[in-house]
């Protein structure tokens, strides 16, 4: 084998070695986009996420291969959810901080960028209305593109705001001259995090930007709908225990009530159909007690109007 043949073999062996220590050492991983994002921008990610992450970009395949041999060593079984992920200009932000943390520091770091023919857009770009800057001697070029321009003063201005680039929508080389001559960086480039493997378990992103109250809510939603349907087919979960219990419990004590069946807790219900008029002297009590303090509230109000109306009249004149 070539010496050039050699040392691209001991990097795949590195970035092999490197890989696997990296799936033994944390625990959570950002799987992250990164079109468009140049070298530089890649070391500010990397200084920005020292001692807390560490980033990893690399071949698919050789991604792939590593990550199937970690498995078959019988590392972790659940890093197979990991392999549908590999595809595209990835890599892997390997963390055990925080992950919206450390989200939120890699998309932080963006640059802005000009429109590059042939490639689709990834935001709205809009030109504002206003002076150009450019001579009356160009006036066609915004003919072309249907821009609505005036002469002002000697140069063209555009008169009404223009949506020029749609998201999603390819870049053309009118598109690239008219922002290159208006010297308008419409784009920013950065890393973008599609999913994110946590113990085990991969979602998307997006489940991050929810808060504590959102994601209890949802749980909330989903026990009730489970309730429901265990309810509605009898069968019986966690979920739907007590509500079954408590359906039992009321038939059970109808039942005593229209029986002479007795049971411990159906005794109570019992003696007060028999002798309704013993509770309600047991209840008459207490409600005789809070008649005078509602009494005492209803006479409060009258007093303090007395009171008042005695220190307008005893202290002041309109004629004083």
């Amino acid at each position: 084998m070539s010496e050039a043949g050699l040392a691209r073999r001991a990097r795949k062996e590195a970035f092999a070695a490197r890989l696997r220590e990296y799936l033994d050492t944390y625990k959570n991983v950002l799987i992250v986009q990164v079109d468009n994002v140049g070298s530089s921008q890649m070391q500010k990610v990397r200084l920005a996420l020292r001692g807390k992450a560490a980033v990893l970009m690399g071949k698919n395949t050789l991604v792939r291969n590593t990550i199937r041999k970690h498995i078959a060593e019988g590392k972790n079984s659940h890093l197979e959810n990991l392999l549908p992920l590999v595809y595209g200009n990835m890599g892997f932000v390997f963390t055990n901080s925080p992950l919206k943390e450390i989200r939120d520091t890699v998309l932080a770091n963006k640059v802005p960028a000009a429109a590059k023919t042939g490639s689709f857009a990834p935001s709205d770009v809009h030109v504002p209305a206003g002076p150009t800057g450019m001579d009356p001697g160009q006036t066609a070029f915004f003919q072309a593109l249907n821009i609505a321009t005036k002469i002002i003063k000697g140069a063209i201005e555009i008169v009404n705001p223009v949506h020029l680039i749609k998201k999603g929508e390819k870049v053309t080389l009118s598109h690239v001259t008219l922002l290159a001559k208006l010297n308008i960086l419409p784009f920013f480039y950065g890393f973008k995090v599609s999913d994110v493997y946590e113990d085990g378990t991969v979602y998307a992103s997006d489940i991050l930007d929810m808060s504590q109250d959102t994601l209890l809510a949802k749980f909330t939603g989903g026990i009730q709908k489970l309730t429901a349907i265990s309810l509605a087919l009898s069968y019986p979960t966690l979920a739907s225990l007590p509500f079954i219990v408590s359906g039992g419990f009321s038939k059970l004590l109808a039942i005593s009530l229209a029986t002479e069946y007795e049971f411990e807790q159906s005794k109570k219900f019992k003696e007060a159909l028999a002798n309704p008029q013993a509770f309600a002297a047991a209840a008459a009590p207490a409600a005789t007690a809070a008649a005078p303090a509602a009494a005492a509230k209803k006479e409060e109000k009258p007093a303090a109007k007395e009171e008042s109306d005695e220190d307008i009249g005893g202290g002041f004149s309109m004629f004083d």
